[in-house]
C-alpha cells in the first residue's frame, strides 16, 4: 500500500488511531478527535504568531527551573485512556497552541501521552468553534485542569478551570492587569504582556 501523503488519501468519514496517523507523511497538519480527521488551519497569522510568542515568553521565564515544561504545535499531545504503549487504541490526537505539562511521566519521545495541566488556544477565524466547542469538551472530559482561549480581535482572554468534572469560567480578561494561573501557583501573565505588538 503506497504512504499516505495527502489528505485526500484519507477517508474523512472513517475512524482512525495514533498508529494509523503515525505512518502518514502529510505536509499539513492534522489532528484526531475521537477517531475523525481534523484539518488544522493554514499556517497561522502573525498576530497569532505574536500572542504565541509572548505568551511563551513570560511562561518560560517562570518555568526556568520547575518539573514543569512548556510545549507549542505541532506537539503531540495524545488524549485517551490507553495501556501505557497505546498506540494502537489511541483515537484522539491534538496540537493545541501552547501546553503546560507539570507530571515527567506523561512525556515521551513522541510528545505527550494524557492530559497536558494548561492547554492555551489562540482563535484563529477558521478555529473559532472547534476552540470554543469541540476542543473545549474534549479538554473537560480528558481532565486538562485548566483551559484558557484566547481572543486577538477582541484583545480577550477567557480562562476555565477544571471543577467537580465540569469547566467553570475564572474570568475574562480584556484590559491591563495581571491573569492568574492557578495551576502553576504564584504566577500571574500581564494582559497587556500577551497583547504587546498586536
Amino acid at each position: 500500500m503506497p504512504p499516505i501523503t495527502h489528505i485526500s488519501q484519507l477517508d474523512l468519514n472513517k475512524r482512525y488511531t495514533y498508529a494509523d496517523y503515525l505512518t502518514w507523511q502529510l505536509d499539513e497538519w492534522v489532528e484526531l478527535i475521537r477517531g475523525r480527521v481534523h484539518r488544522m488551519s493554514p499556517a497561522p497569522k502573525r498576530v497569532h504568531q505574536d500572542i504565541t510568542r509572548n505568551l511563551e515568553f513570560s511562561i518560560m521565564q517562570f518555568l526556568r527551573g520547575k518539573t514543569c515544561k512548556m510545549y507549542h504545535a505541532p506537539f503531540d499531545v495524545r488524549l485517551s485512556k490507553s495501556t501505557p504503549n497505546g498506540d494502537a487504541t489511541t483515537e484522539t490526537v491534538v496540537q493545541p497552541d501552547i501546553c503546560v505539562i507539570c507530571d515527567p511521566a506523561k512525556l515521551d519521545e513522541k510528545g505527550c501521552l494524557g492530559a497536558p495541566d494548561w492547554i492555551i488556544e489562540i482563535i484563529s477565524p477558521g478555529t473559532a468553534s472547534h476552540d470554543t466547542k469541540a476542543k473545549f469538551d474534549l479538554y473537560e472530559e480528558n481532565k486538562v485542569q485548566e483551559y484558557w482561549i484566547v481572543f486577538p480581535g477582541e484583545k480577550s482572554i477567557a480562562t476555565y478551570m477544571l471543577e467537580e468534572g465540569r469547566y467553570q469560567q475564572h474570568g475574562e480578561f480584556y484590559m491591563p492587569g495581571l491573569i492568574p494561573v492557578h495551576t502553576l501557583p504564584g504566577f500571574h501573565v500581564p494582559w497587556e504582556e500577551v497583547f504587546e505588538g498586536v
